[in-house]
């Protein structure tokens, strides 16, 4: 009879005791670090929690706000989720995730969450020395705002993680953070006396199609033109997609109150297909999400473009964008210091006008007047030509002695500069050079900055009568 070794029982107990912390480690319940600690949860929603584990290990959630427990179990991919139901917002709460080891996630917030995208517009901040962002930072203490700042990264197909934290609003993050988005969040939580949680996800000089999935591009023969003719540059990539897979897909199991973007620069010379690539973005983005969310845009600024009136175009576009459902768009054609910058630095003026915008939309705050001047038909009579607006408020204003930037052209296609006055609600437009107008055009060029307002200070959008061919070629210098 073989007599047992007690080394060898010893070193048997190791191995078991060694195989069984590692099983459980490897079992370990794990979360995407959009869910985390100091994080703010949609309000008054039924959200998804989700993660990764071991096949067949149970997974229960508790949140402190209530005594419900939801259980869920991972399946054979490694994943589970499990949808949970948030009160109105508050906070701070805990929220316990128990599976063979337990997560507690700590200081978490109900409230609104914003999603803050776009190219280098939206990106701007402290660290390119935006004065109005410098001014603020010191009293940028707000345990009621939460920033989650998505790092630049790109991916041939969607992600499912990101390299990324919830932080409490501070003077040092906030100088990193998107101005726009910081100061639209800020005008929100004051208005809306609750948490806000914004999610900084952009990149400076990305074109649109790399927000895009590639089957929105694919589909459609005009979006793949465009998109063939973008150029990389060492900055940034413009292949499409990849910023999406990356930056927005790891995002899109995570519940929003909506999308505020400021993009556009980067498709000027491919204007003829942004407004179906940015709405083809939109539905996707929603049906990734699956929510039919506001998504509330900034129209790019008048600029000196290389080419010819190709800025004013892309805003022609952008402006029928906004007629999507459930969108909207802030004009500021009359925030622009300086048309040879392309970063214009009035950032808390552009947020203001964003934030009220989704006060008045989605929140209900229908005592702002968040719209300014839109062009909606025109009549000629002999030599003048009267133009007729929607949202004009309280009435229309010149800011100047004399309204600038109008033009008018007869059958010669061959537009002057005309001059126009406010009769009532309505714009005469006339010119001593023309005697059988036929169109009219309002700050339709790259630079233009119009001088026509709503009396509550909200600026004319730019609008031409016409459809014919727009001149863009090289200026010459």
């Amino acid at each position: 009879m073989l007599k047992k070794n007690p080394s060898i029982i010893k070193t048997t107990i190791l191995l078991m005791v060694i195989l069984t912390i590692t099983v459980n480690a490897f079992s370990a319940i794990r979360l995407p670090n959009i869910i985390g600690s100091h994080m703010v949860l949609q309000q008054n929603s039924k959200i998804k929690i989700w993660g990764w584990g071991a096949p067949a290990e149970k997974v229960t959630i508790k949140a402190s706000w209530d005594t419900t427990q939801y259980i869920t179990e991972t399946n054979n991919g490694a994943k589970w989720s499990t949808e949970i139901v948030t009160p109105k917002a508050g906070g701070p709460f805990t929220i316990n995730i128990a599976g063979e080891n337990t997560i507690v996630l700590e200081d978490v917030m109900v409230g609104e969450v914003w999603v803050c995208s776009g190219q280098s517009n939206m990106e701007w901040s402290g660290d390119q020395g935006l004065q109005q962002t410098i001014d603020e930072a010191p009293n940028a203490t707000n345990k009621k705002i939460r920033f989650f700042y998505v790092p630049k990264s790109t991916s041939e197909f969607p992600q499912e993680n990101m390299d990324a934290k919830w932080v409490v609003c501070n003077p040092e993050d906030m100088k990193h953070f998107s101005a726009i988005g910081y100061f639209f969040g800020k005008n929100l939580q004051t208005n809306l006396n609750s948490p806000i949680g914004l999610i900084n996800s952009n990149w400076g000089g990305t074109p649109a199609e790399t927000w895009t999935p590639e089957y929105v591009i694919n589909a459609n023969p005009i979006i793949k033109k465009g998109a063939a003719e973008l150029q990389d540059f060492a900055w940034w990539s413009s292949k499409t997609a990849i910023t999406y897979n990356a930056m927005i897909a790891p995002l899109t199991n995570y519940s929003i109150a909506g999308v505020i973007w400021y993009q556009g620069e980067s498709n000027t010379a491919t204007h003829y297909a942004y407004e179906q690539l940015f709405t083809g973005m939109i539905d996707a983005w929603r049906a990734a999400w699956k929510k039919d969310f506001p998504f509330y845009f900034m129209q790019i600024a008048p600029f000196a473009y290389e080419h010819q009136n190709i800025g004013a175009l892309l805003r022609e576009t952008q402006t029928k964008s906004a007629l999507h459902t459930n969108t909207g768009m802030v004009v500021l054609n009359d925030l622009v210091p300086d048309t040879t910058n392309i970063h214009p630095t009035r950032k808390i003026e552009v947020a203001e006008r964003l934030s009220n915008l989704a006060l008045h939309n989605t929140y209900g705050f229908s005592q702002i007047i968040a719209n300014g001047p839109m062009y909606k038909s025109f009549s000629v009579d002999k030599d003048k030509v009267t133009i007729q607006f929607d949202n004009i408020g309280a009435g229309l204003m010149c800011k100047d002695k004399e309204i600038s930037q109008f033009q008018m052209a007869g059958a010669d296609q061959l537009f002057l500069p005309a001059q126009a006055k406010i009769i009532g609600n309505t714009i005469v437009v006339t010119s001593k050079n023309i005697k059988n107008p036929i169109a009219v055009r309002y700050s339709f060029s790259n630079t233009a900055i119009g001088n026509v307002f709503n009396k509550e200070g909200l600026p004319l959008n730019l609008f031409r009568t016409d459809n014919w061919e727009v001149n863009t070629s090289v200026i010459k210098k």
